[in-house]
Parts: C-alpha cells; sequence; structure tokens
C-alpha cells in the first residue's frame, strides 16, 4: 500500500466533454475537496388531460417525463482544516479562488471551439450516480463565499449547482424508444410540416390526423404554425389488443 493509500476516498467527480457523445474530453476532472453531505435527484411525470382515453382517464394521461435534475452542495475550503500534516507535505493544495475558477471553466464558461459550455459527466458511487455516472450540464450554480483572508482572498465558498440531465444522442433515443407508436410523442413543427405527414411519421399511417388534431385542440389542422408544439398520443391501432376492444 502506497504513503497516499491510507487517505483514499472515492471522490464525486466532474468530467467534461467537447461533444454530445461524449468522446473529446475537455481539461482536467474536477474533484471534489469534500463529497456532500446530501445529494437531490428530481423525478418528474408531466400529465395532459388532453391525451385522456375514455371516462375517468384524465388523472393517467401521461404527457411525457422531463430530464431529470440533479442538485447537490460543493463546499471548498481555504484553510486546510481536512488535510493531515503528511498531505500537506506531498499534495498541492489549490486555493479555493483557484478551485472555483476551475469549476467554472469546466462546467460553465462557453468554449471558443464549440461556442457553448461543455457536457459533463458526473461520477460516484453506482448507486448515487448510476454504473456509467450520470450525463449532464450545468444549469445553474450559485457560488457564496463565507470567509475571508486578511488580504480578502477567499478561504472558504459553497457551490449550490443544479445539473440538469442530458444523454448522448443515441443514449436518448433508446431511453424515449422514439421509434414506437405505442408512446406519447412531443413534436415541433417546421415549416411545411402537415398533420398527416407527421402522422405518417409516428404512426405509420395518415389515417391518425384528426384525432391527433383534436387531441391538440387545433381549430385548423391544415395551417400549422412553426414552432408550435404538438403531442402524438398512443392511439390504439386496428388489429392490436387493444384497438378490438
Amino acid at each position: 500500500m502506497g504513503l497516499l493509500d491510507q487517505f483514499s476516498l472515492a471522490k464525486l467527480t466532474i468530467n467534461a466533454w467537447s461533444d454530445k457523445d461524449r468522446s473529446k474530453p475537455y481539461g482536467k476532472p474536477f474533484e471534489v475537496q469534500y463529497n456532500p453531505e446530501t445529494l437531490s435527484m428530481r423525478h418528474e411525470s408531466v400529465y395532459n388531460p388532453a391525451l385522456a382515453q375514455g371516462p375517468g382517464g384524465a388523472e393517467h394521461a401521461w404527457s411525457h417525463s422531463p430530464p431529470r435534475r440533479l442538485t447537490v452542495d460543493l463546499v471548498l475550503d481555504g484553510t486546510n482544516v481536512g488535510y493531515m500534516g503528511i498531505e500537506l507535505l506531498v499534495r498541492s493544495i489549490p486555493s479555493v479562488a483557484d478551485q472555483v475558477e476551475a469549476f467554472l471553466d469546466l462546467c460553465y464558461d462557453v468554449k471558443g471551439a464549440t461556442h457553448e459550455p461543455s457536457y459533463l459527466t458526473l461520477t460516484w458511487h453506482q448507486a448515487v450516480l448510476g454504473k456509467t455516472g450520470f450525463p449532464c450540464r450545468l444549469e445553474s450554480v450559485d457560488v457564496r463565499f463565507t470567509s475571508f483572508g486578511r488580504d480578502g482572498s477567499p478561504l472558504h465558498a459553497e457551490l449550490a449547482a443544479v445539473f440538469a440531465e442530458q444523454l448522448a444522442p443515441k443514449q436518448d433515443a433508446a431511453k424515449k424508444q422514439l421509434s414506437s407508436p405505442d408512446l406519447t410523442h412531443r413534436r415541433t413543427v417546421i415549416a411545411g410540416d402537415t398533420l398527416p405527414q407527421l402522422c405518417i411519421a409516428i404512426y405509420g399511417s395518415a389515417s391518425y390526423y384528426l384525432r391527433v388534431a383534436e387531441a391538440n385542440a387545433l381549430d385548423d389542422f391544415r395551417n400549422l404554425d412553426a414552432g408550435q408544439e404538438l403531442i402524438f398520443p398512443p392511439f390504439a391501432r386496428p388489429g392490436t389488443a387493444q384497438g378490438k376492444r
């Protein structure tokens, strides 16, 4: 066992990537100084009464599940109270200001090559963030400095961060099963779209366009507005057990 192995502790780590597939690493991974005491993951379902089929269905008219959101408070300390004497001799301990700058550069700053912030993966114990980590992007962070040195340099900071889940394209498609007409779909209309064409793409048939128009309370299904969001419910299809009821 090496000298530093006795101080080994699994730390929450943030890795950054330049691409959605997370194949091009960016920068140095950010390893938290102290593991968080609490971490919350928000799971949400959205229900839409317009999707209800039959009496009493409104309560269970599931529409979609938004991306999960992870909220975590990270503590940064520059007083070195959390380190043993031997660690201070063999490790270079970054200042609080340096740690905040490293976090913002990795997670928040817009990169010149991509013109957007990095894609992220948070890893820790698999029971908390999954076997392959939590793929996401930083949604917001509040940086709160709570202690300062005599020269005004920050000695203690708390980062209240919110990360929004963002899967790689293939993972996202697999999770949503976009090719299945048995699930609720949401589409944003682009110029030239027609309701029958959209129904063909989702259901494999244009015959559902009147039912889709009704589900979306469309007054004129022939004239769709670009940017308009439409819901395509999982209608029973002829020949299925549900359709034979």
